[in-house]
C-alpha cells in the first residue's frame, strides 16, 4: 500500500466525527497518561508493602466492589443530573481519593481508600458512553468506540513503561501523578464539553423515560445475558491487571519487567486498532465476539508456559488482538440494546460486569496462585474464554440487525468536523445523533438475526 493510500484511511478513519467528541477523546487521552493504582496495586501491596497475593487480591477487589457500586449509581446520575456533572463529580473524587491512597499505611486505611477509589473512578464510566452514543452517529460508532479505546491505550502504554520506572524510587508519586492527571480530566470536561443528554420534548418522551427503570433494565434477558458474557470476558482480560504482575512478581521479575510487558498491549493497540477497526467495522459481530473470545481465553492461557520478558510478551500479543476486535464490538452491541432515554442505566449495569470481574478476578486469582499456582488461573483463563465464545454464538443468534438511519447529526451540516481538538470557541450547544430507538425488553425470537453488515 502507498503512503499516499495510507494517509487517506487514516483521515476517513477519523474524519467525519463531531468536535465534541475529539473534547471528549482528549479527556479519555489525558485521564490515561495518569493511570497508575489498578496497574501497580497489587505488584505495590505485595512488593514494598510486604503483603501476601491473597491480601492484595482482597484490597484490589475492593477497589472493584467500589466500582460495582458506582456503576449503577453513575448510570442513574448519568440519566438524572446528566452526562457532564457526573463525569465532573465522579473525576473530582477521583483525584482526591487517588492522592490519599499514597499515603495511608494502615492495612484497613489502605483497604477502605482503596474501595473509595474504585467507586469514585468507576461512576464516570457509564457517562462517558452515553455521551459518545448520545453525539456520534449510529453508523459511526464502531469506528467512535475504536478511536476512544485507541486514547485509552495510548496513554496506557505511556504510564506503564513510565510508571514502572517512577514506583522504582517513590509509589507516591506515582498516587500524586495520577490524581493529577485526573483532575487535569475534569478541568477540559468544565471547560470544553457540553451537556449531550437528549431533551424531553414531548410528554410522551418524558413517560419512556420514565418507565425505563434499573427493573427494566434486570428483565430485559438478551440484554442480561450480554452483561453476563462480558463479565466472563471481562474476568479474563482482569488476569493481565492482577493475575499476571502477581505471578511475575512470585517469579522473580521486577516492576520494570511487568511494566514493559504490559505496556506492548497499549502499543499493540495503539498500532493496531484503527486499521483492525477498518477490517472489522462492517463484519459480523457474532463470529468477531467468539473469536475474540478464543482468543483472550488461550492467550492468557499460554502464560502458563512463559518463563521470561520475551516469552510473556508474546502472550500479551495474543490476548491484545482479542481486545481490539471485542472492546468496540461489545461496546457497539450494549448500545444497539439500550433505550434512548434509559442508555445511562443500560451503561451502568454493562459496566457493572466489568466492575463484578474486578472484584471477583483478584479474589479467584490471589487464591488459585497461593494455593493451587499460576498455571491453574491461567488454565481457568482457557476454559472462560470457551464458554464465553460459544455464549456469545447461541446469544447473537437472537439479536436483530440494526435499522439503517438515514439522518445525520443535527447542526453537523455538509462539512465532516475538524479532526482532533479544537480551539476554544467550539464549546458549542450539544449535538444528538438522531436513531431508531431499540425497543425496551426482551425481542422476540421471530426477529432476524444480525448480519454482517449490522454495525453499531
Amino acid at each position: 500500500m502507498s503512503l499516499a493510500a495510507l494517509k487517506r484511511a487514516a483521515r476517513e478513519s477519523v474524519s467525519g466525527l463531531p468536535r465534541e467528541f475529539w473534547w471528549l477523546w482528549t479527556s479519555t487521552l489525558v485521564n490515561r497518561l495518569g493511570a497508575f493504582v489498578s496497574t501497580f496495586m497489587a505488584i505495590y501491596l505485595t512488593l514494598d508493602g510486604g503483603y501476601s497475593a491473597s491480601y492484595a487480591g482482597l484490597v484490589v477487589a475492593l477497589h472493584g466492589l467500589g466500582g460495582v457500586v458506582s456503576s449503577i449509581g453513575g448510570g442513574v446520575m448519568t440519566d438524572r443530573l446528566g452526562r457532564r456533572p457526573t463525569l465532573l463529580i465522579a473525576q473530582s473524587s477521583t483525584a482526591f481519593s487517588v492522592a490519599l491512597l499514597g499515603f495511608v499505611h494502615d492495612p484497613v486505611a489502605i483497604a477502605a481508600v482503596a474501595f473509595l477509589v474504585g467507586m469514585a473512578s468507576n461512576a464516570s464510566r457509564p457517562a462517558v458512553q452515553a455521551m459518545m452514543a448520545d453525539i456520534v452517529r449510529p453508523e459511526d460508532r464502531v469506528r467512535a468506540f475504536s478511536l476512544n479505546y485507541w486514547a485509552i491505550n495510548l496513554g496506557f502504554a505511556v504510564s506503564s513503561a513510565g510508571a514502572g520506572f517512577i514506583v522504582e524510587v517513590s509509589y507516591v508519586a506515582g498516587f500524586l501523578v495520577e490524581a493529577g492527571m485526573t483532575l487535569a480530566c475534569a478541568v477540559v470536561i468544565f471547560l470544553k464539553l457540553p451537556e449531550s443528554r437528549p431533551t424531553r420534548a414531548t410528554k410522551a418522551e418524558q413517560a419512556e423515560e420514565d418507565s425505563v427503570g434499573l427493573g427494566t433494565v434486570l428483565r430485559d434477558g438478551r440484554f442480561m445475558s450480554v452483561v453476563g458474557l462480558a463479565f466472563l470476558v471481562a474476568l479474563i482480560f482482569q488476569q493481565g491487571l492482577v493475575g499476571l504482575p502477581i505471578a511475575m512478581g512470585e517469579s522473580g521479575f521486577t516492576p520494570a519487567d511487568f511494566g514493559m510487558v504490559v505496556a506492548v498491549n497499549g502499543v499493540l493497540v495503539v498500532v493496531l486498532q484503527i486499521p483492525v477497526t477498518r477490517f472489522i467495522e462492517h463484519r459480523d459481530a457474532r463470529r468477531l465476539l467468539l473469536a475474540s473470545s478464543l482468543l483472550a481465553g488461550y492467550g492468557f492461557g499460554l502464560t502458563a508456559f512463559a518463563g521470561s520478558v520475551g516469552v510473556f510478551i508474546l502472550t500479551v500479543c495474543v490476548w491484545t488482538l482479542a481486545e481490539i476486535v471485542n472492546a468496540p464490538t461489545q461496546t457497539g452491541l450494549v448500545v444497539r440494546l439500550s433505550p434512548l432515554h434509559g442508555r445511562g442505566r443500560y451503561q451502568g449495569m454493562y459496566t457493572m460486569s466489568w466492575s463484578v470481574a474486578g472484584l471477583v478476578a483478584p479474589l479467584m486469582s490471589g487464591f488459585v496462585i497461593d494455593h493451587l499456582g499460576a498455571e491453574w488461573l491461567w488454565g481457568l483463563c482457557a476454559t472462560v474464554g470457551t464458554v464465553a465464545g460459544l455464549g456469545y454464538w447461541v446469544l447473537m443468534a437472537r439479536v436483530p440487525e440494526e435499522e439503517p438511519v438515514e439522518d445525520a447529526v443535527e447542526d453537523a451540516g455538509d462539512e465532516p468536523a475538524p479532526v482532533g481538538p479544537v480551539p476554544a470557541t467550539a464549546a458549542a450547544a450539544p449535538v444528538v445523533a438522531a436513531e431508531t430507538v431499540m425497543p425496551v425488553g426482551p425481542v422476540p425470537a421471530a426477529e432476524p438475526v444480525t448480519g454482517a453488515s449490522a454495525t453499531p
